[in-house]
């Protein structure tokens, strides 16, 4: 590669870390925080889900916003919005402040995440070239997540605010190197075209409404939680229905024939869902039942930053030998393994007995999620490149959204009393979640693997039959099960 698209990649590479250690470092520092601002535990826990819910209700809208206005542009735009709302949170003297610094924070994270995505995939040509890009930004962004959960510690140890502080800037940082290295390019033609705001209200509303379900039935009652539920899937339908009708989509519903691409998503959101859900269940049996320190937690959970280092070494040697399928589909087999181990959690477990479980799923990391970045953004046409990266990445967050709620619901849901005993039957449970994800995640992969055996290529449907108009420039779709080759561009 040349040294401008090597430019190019560091700049993308310290977004999407910045990302990282912004959720990370949170998660740590969200029990000073609430001892600071006085916070009860209601109020704490949307600090963190304002974040995620801006972020992932958002997304397919960010992705949209980057094809038709500058994929530049709007990284650029909204990296300096994220800058300017991170410092803010650090200043916050009230739960209310926070929260809302948190949901814009989220919000500029949805919109600059798949312009940054799409920035790559089109800056680097499709095959051996844009597949190694993408799994050192992958690497990046696991590596971005584990250093967050060490540096969390520390900074919290001086003063929480350290925590939102420390973004701003890394932030500045990769602005500026953003005016410096990623090229300027001609403003997208933009005639007949707009946003489609019904579409993008429709499915936020949704996706909020589901999540919401999901984690308020640990404490709202039954009734609530399903009328909830029932709420975002009645804004699902008509988001559905406004899609089909409109001249100009927030997300082409056609695009959904490309199998390898539903594929991927699904296997990230539950992929996402598992692997949130127990890092997440980890933490508390340490923190709540062990007593350990948040220090301590933190260097136990360490290991899990293996994939920082495999993901842009191993992985791609994988990739090339056996395939996008055969490689993703052995992570999801690993976090099956990793989840199933840690299933018997003993109420004194030594760490030596946690560390194969830890290490495991930073393998399962390394392998899964650089190649559905690639197989979810591969063969599709260029202008659609937002709507891929926004589709993948909506994916993940409201996986994560999901499984931390699954979780939570059902680990509060078991315990009648908060003994240690009690405690520990809550946490079993709750890591049935993830579990169950990470069977289903596999259970699709393994129709990839189908797909590859059976030597049928995948062909997309005539879209004008249902009314789905594809781009005249649309690519046909990638198979999920298709190897790369090192020596020529992938060809579905």
């Amino acid at each position: 590669m040349s040294t401008r698209k090597w430019g190019i990649l560091l700049v993308l590479c310290g977004a999407i870390f910045l990302e990282g250690i912004d959720v990370a470092m949170l998660n740590v520092a969200l029990p000073s925080i609430r001892a600071d601002l006085g916070l009860p535990t209601g109020e704490l826990q949307w600090v963190m889900s304002a974040y995620v819910l801006g972020y992932g209700g958002f997304m397919l809208l960010g992705g949209r916003a980057a094809d038709l206005f500058g994929r530049r542009q709007m990284f650029v735009f909204w990296l300096a919005v994220f800058l300017l709302f991170s410092g803010l949170g650090g200043l916050a003297t009230e739960g209310w402040m926070l929260i809302l610094a948190r949901f814009i924070t989220g919000v500029a994270a949805a919109f600059m995440t798949p312009a940054g995505l799409s920035i790559i995939t089109t800056s680097f040509a499709e095959g051996p070239e844009r597949n190694k890009a993408l799994l050192v930004y992958s690497g990046t962004a696991a590596g971005g997540f584990t250093v967050g959960l060490v540096t969390g510690g520390l900074l919290t140890a001086v003063d929480w605010r350290w925590v939102f502080f420390a973004p701003v800037v890394l932030s500045f940082l990769i602005l500026v190197a953003a005016l410096v290295f990623v090229p300027k390019s001609a403003r997208p033609d933009r005639s007949g075209q707009r946003v489609d705001a019904a579409g993008a209200l429709t499915v936020t509303a949704a996706l909020v409404l589901i999540v919401l379900g999901v984690e308020r039935a640990a404490h709202a009652g039954i009734a609530v939680s399903v009328g909830t539920l029932l709420a975002g899937l009645a804004f699902l339908a008509a988001f559905l229905l406004i899609e089909r009708r409109s001249a100009e989509p927030l997300v082409r519903l056609g695009i959904f024939r490309n199998g390898a691409l539903v594929r991927a998503n699904l296997s990230a959101m539950l992929f996402a869902a598992g692997f949130f859900g127990f890092q997440f269940l980890v933490v508390l049996y340490l923190q709540e039942l062990r007593g350990w320190s948040t220090l301590q937690t933190s260097f136990a959970m360490l290991i899990i930053g293996i994939d920082a280092i495999l993901s842009p070494t191993l992985t791609p040697r994988l990739v090339t030998r056996f395939g996008n399928a055969k490689v993703i589909f052995g992570g999801l087999l690993l976090a099956m393994l990793s989840y199933g181990l840690f299933l018997p959690v003993g109420a004194d477990w030594s760490y030596a007995v946690m560390f194969p479980s830890l290490l495991i799923l930073g393998l399962a990391f390394s392998l899964a999620y650089g190649p559905l970045t690639i197989v979810a953004t591969e063969g599709i046409a260029e202008e659609e490149q937002g709507l891929a990266g926004g589709l993948l990445y909506t994916a993940f967050q409201f996986g994560a959204a999901l499984g931390l709620s699954a979780a939570t619901a059902v680990t509060v849901a078991t315990p009648h009393t908060q003994t240690p005993a009690a405690l520990l039957d809550g946490y079993r449970a709750g890591l049935l979640v993830p579990f169950a994800a990470a069977v289903l995640a596999a259970a699709i992969g393994a129709f990839g693997l189908r797909s590859q055996r059976g030597g049928t290529p995948h062909t997309e449907p005539d879209a004008a039959a249902e009314g789905m108009d594809a781009p005249a420039s649309s690519v046909s779709p990638v198979s999920l099960a298709s190897p790369v080759s090192p020596n020529s561009p992938v060809s579905h």
